[in-house]
């Protein structure tokens, strides 16, 4: 009936994310000489740039979004295939040591709320002179990599240059041009290329873990909790991502300086307990098949698959920045490889949102033009992979904040009801709706549908706890 709220929905105005923002202390506002300098931003490297604006580039994004960090093209190249990508040349834009870098360390990146975002940059400059959207001339850092017809990396580079996006692309419309026929040619090759770097990724023993995403979203009828829609095309345009950051890490590896992004591999017991797990949940797993094999085969359509993913969410510990190549870090870790894509890996690829790929982009650029890489860039690692570490610590909180806050809302007037859930763990369910993923007690059968009871919905602790009574789902 028109008015009345869908189920698991709540009037927009009862959720307020304001009070996540004066917990966490974020402020969009920047101070005025640090705003003046993004609104006063020019190209600092112009000279000599390349003029790059006969390659037919497009973006990729959520719909709506401004802050436009990567522009792409695929071509064949022979048997093989010639990816160009072009980064957001924000190093070119920001003066190194004034103002508006210095806010940028404190801010370390863009923190994303379901009604809007804390951004790392001045909007003038990450959704204007600095984002490269459709039909304007933007400074990028372009990347040129060639695959072979198997997707191993015969080259790569980075070099500054001027580039021209044509069309601004969003998921599903791409996903949807693409099963009928009708796909942008400079991302035609996009699924081609993003398998052939999934499967190179599973046999250097990445670990991809496929689990259902919550976030909150807004609706005509207010706000929600679902899983967040993903196409194919996502994990396309990711597998690209990953590519240009591990070419970005072998570029820095080589020069001696840079700064990485790192996970260790998974201990022989983490694994030892996933294989349990799975021989608990029915799932079949030969010894000779691989974690990533194995964790690529399952359905996590089904309770198991869902369950043995969420176990495996316990293989991907210990993430961290390390920078070498410094007076703090002379040389690289022990351990640098990253265990979630199979080989060493960098952020370079979103610089208006993270400011650790500005610095590890600069530090290629030099490498690649056969420079030493500038003071203000090399002096700066240390401090960004401390950055980076409190600040993803903070978005990871800002985020289960607003979640657990939106899920705390909706469920508020329903305590003693039941609802049929996956049992993803012993102590965590998965409503089958709305998508509300939330502790319970009485030790629910992992990898089982099951009926839950509402026993908490504290809005202010933004706290949600069910109860396992014990019947069937």
């Amino acid at each position: 009936m028109a008015g009345i709220p869908m189920r698991g929905t709540v009037p927009s105005s009862d959720v307020d994310f304001a009070a996540v923002r004066t917990e966490f202390e974020l402020a969009e506002e920047f101070p005025a000489d640090a705003q003046a300098q993004a609104d006063a931003a020019t190209d600092r490297c112009a000279e000599g740039r390349a003029d790059r604006r006969d390659i037919e580039f497009v973006t990729i994004d959520p719909p709506g979004a401004k802050d436009l960090d990567q522009a792409l093209h695929i071509a064949a190249d022979g048997d093989g295939y010639l990816v160009h990508y072009a980064i957001a040349d924000v190093g070119a834009l920001v003066e190194p040591g004034g103002a508006l870098e210095a806010e940028t360390r404190r801010r370390g990146q863009t923190i994303y709320l379901p009604d809007g975002s804390v951004p790392l940059h001045p909007r003038s400059l990450s959704e204007g002179v600095g984002s490269l959207l459709p039909g304007q001339d933007r400074a990028a850092a372009l990347w040129e990599i060639r695959l072979d017809a198997t997707g191993e990396v015969t080259s790569a580079t980075v070099s500054r240059a001027i580039v021209r996006s044509r069309r601004q692309l969003d998921y599903a419309a791409v996903q949807a041009a693409f099963d009928a026929g009708e796909v942008d040619p400079a991302v035609a090759l996009l699924p081609a290329v993003g398998e052939l770097r999934r499967q190179w990724g599973r046999a250097h023993g990445a670990i991809e873990l496929r689990l259902p995403a919550q976030e909150a979203a807004a609706g005509p009828d207010g706000w929600t909790v679902r899983i967040e829609p993903r196409t194919d095309f996502d994990g396309y345009n990711a597998q690209i991502s990953l590519l240009t950051g591990m070419c970005a890490a072998t570029i820095m590896l080589d020069a001696g300086v840079g700064l990485l992004r790192t996970l260790p591999p998974a201990s022989d017991d983490a694994v030892a307990d996933l294989r349990r797990t799975a021989a608990s949940l029915g799932l079949n797993w030969d010894g000779a098949v691989s974690v990533a094999d194995f964790l690529a085969a399952v359905d996590v359509s089904t309770p198991q698959g869902l369950a043995v993913m969420s176990d495996a969410t316990r293989l991907l510990r210990g993430a961290g920045y390390a920078a070498f190549g410094t007076v703090g870090a002379p040389r690289p870790p022990a351990e640098y490889a990253h265990a979630g894509v199979g080989a060493p890996y960098a952020h370079v690829t979103a610089p208006l949102r993270r400011l650790a790929d500005r610095y590890a982009t600069e530090v290629c650029l030099a490498a690649c033009a056969g420079r030493v890489p500038p003071d203000w860039a090399r002096g700066a690692l240390d401090d960004a992979a401390e950055i980076m570490a409190r600040t993803n610590t903070l978005a990871g909180k800002v985020d289960r904040a607003c979640i657990d806050l939106t899920e705390a809302v909706i469920l508020a007037d329903r305590v003693g009801d039941d609802f049929t859930a996956v049992a993803m763990r012993e102590d965590q369910v998965l409503l089958d709706d709305p998508a509300v993923i939330a502790t319970c007690t009485g030790g629910p059968p992992e990898g089982t549908h099951v009926t839950v009871r509402l026993e908490t919905a504290d809005v202010d602790a933004r706290k949600v706890i069910f109860s396992y009574p014990g019947q069937p789902g």
